[in-house]
């Protein structure tokens, strides 16, 4: 399993306690979003919303691990694109339902609300029961069947209400799609574990 983290510049100083955190899963970890250090373009939410789309769609990454300030943000713009579930989690029981029962790809996190002390030891608790068993195996037992048919109405509704992201990319503001493509991290990343086809040529191009 590969889970791709892209938190925003305003919670760079937080992506170490991420990684150090999703350390325990034994999945290896692509740190594409703004990790602390060389001085590249400051990417806002807008921007990492659209970097976890495309680490999804190319196969990069089988999950994504990503934030802002609040996590509303991140949350808001990654589900601008096909193929994204996102859950918004604060909590333990939060990230234990929305694997168990949304069987989403995507959290977000609040990584500077409420973030305070021993905001690190609760990522891991997080992290723990979010990739502790199999997705959507449904909670009550009684409601797995409902749930899974309501999960499934809900991707064939994400695919009606998209276009392809070869159409998207030529269409979406330069302001947008920029930053995403000077971004070193992000490139590497596609050019290294994206699977062969239109789109991995579209954004290396």
């Amino acid at each position: 399993m590969r889970i791709a983290v892209v938190n925003e510049f305003s919670a760079r100083d937080k992506n170490p306690h991420i990684l150090e955190a999703l350390a325990a899963t034994g999945a290896k970890i692509l740190n594409i979003g703004m990790p602390d250090g060389p001085a590249w373009r400051d990417l806002t939410y807008v921007h990492t919303g659209l970097i976890a789309a495309l680490a999804l769609e190319t196969g990069c990454a089988d999950f994504v691990v990503g934030g802002c300030g609040t996590g509303q943000g991140f949350m808001i713009s990654a589900m601008q694109y096909p193929g994204v579930f996102c859950g918004f989690v604060t909590n333990a029981l939060d990230a234990w339902l929305f694997s168990r029962i949304n069987a989403g790809n995507c959290v977000s996190l609040a990584l500077n609300k409420g973030y305070g002390w021993a905001g690190d030891i609760e990522l891991r608790y997080i992290f723990e029961k979010l990739f502790c068993g199999e997705d959507g195996q449904g909670y009550p037992a009684n409601r797995r069947e409902a749930q899974q048919v309501s999960r499934n109405l809900l991707a064939a509704a994400g695919r009606a209400g998209h276009r392809d992201f070869l159409d998207i990319l030529p269409a979406l503001d330069p302001a947008i799609l920029g930053p995403v493509l000077d971004h070193a991290p992000f490139m590497e990343c596609v050019e290294k574990h994206a699977g062969a086809g239109a789109l991995r040529e579209l954004i290396l191009r």
